[in-house]
């Protein structure tokens, strides 16, 4: 039996541009929800709606549990990351560090298409008062816009990772009616109407993200940053009560 040939470089080219794939598509249905927290990952499953071999799913899966997204258990697979407590604080603590700073850098440059981009979200926010998932996601897009803004790359991939954790997922899953086969409802849970001024509390964001754009616009670094940090540290605040609830 002859051996096969040793792989070129464009082979290992091909096979870690097939991975990257991969890992970008499991990801996003971690970022998403497709894959709720806790949730088993099928290696088989993911192989074959993504159309690649078992090969490039499990060195994806290697990664996404070295950034802490997946838990890989020895005979018994893989399975998403739950967040509790203090791995939620944690997060907003990170938040606060970053996200006032790509605030800073925004006001620097006023790129305009990350602008437009949050103004958008913004625009969808205030649509979606009475609808928790959408508003969600239009709060993630929002953040990921400013970090986008600051024009600095590694601030994005900051920002990008602490997202992708699903922090902010957690305290929506805590809000919203669950339905029977696991889904989401997108209205409010019990837990999500006992929150204090619930929906004042979503239009406020609204109001907050708008006056962060304005100062971003008007080129003031220093009140973008400060608004930022202020908005995070309430938000934080807030989604500490609601897991405790």
């Amino acid at each position: 039996m002859s051996l096969p040939e040793p792989a070129t470089p464009a082979d290992r080219l091909n096979i870690a541009s097939v991975v990257d794939q991969v890992y970008m598509a499991i990801r996003e249905r971690i970022s998403s929800g497709s894959l709720p927290r806790g949730a088993r990952v099928h290696q088989e499953d993911l192989a074959l709606e993504l159309g690649v071999s078992r090969t490039p799913v499990r060195e994806a899966l290697r990664r996404l549990a070295a950034e802490g997204l997946v838990e890989m258990r020895t005979n018994r697979g893989a399975r998403v990351a739950d967040v509790d407590q203090i791995g939620m604080r944690s997060s907003y603590e990170a938040r606060t560090v970053i996200e006032p700073g790509a605030a800073r850098l925004a006001a620097g440059r006023r790129m305009e298409e990350p602008l437009a981009r949050m103004r958008a979200a913004v625009a969808a926010q205030r649509r979606s008062l009475r609808n928790v998932q959408r508003s969600f996601e239009a709060n993630r897009e929002f953040h990921l816009a400013l970090a986008e803004a600051s024009g600095n790359e590694f601030l994005v991939q900051f920002a990008e990772r602490l997202w992708v954790a699903r922090i902010g997922e957690t305290i929506y899953e805590r809000q919203v009616e669950t339905r029977p086969d696991g889904s989401r409802a997108g209205h409010l849970s019990e837990a999500g109407r006992r929150a204090p001024g619930n929906r004042d509390r979503m239009l406020l964001d609204v109001r907050e993200h708008e006056l962060i754009i304005e100062a971003i616009e008007a080129g003031d670094g220093r009140h973008a940053e400060s608004l930022v940090r202020r908005h995070l540290t309430d938000a934080m605040k807030r989604s500490t009560d609601i897991l405790g609830s």
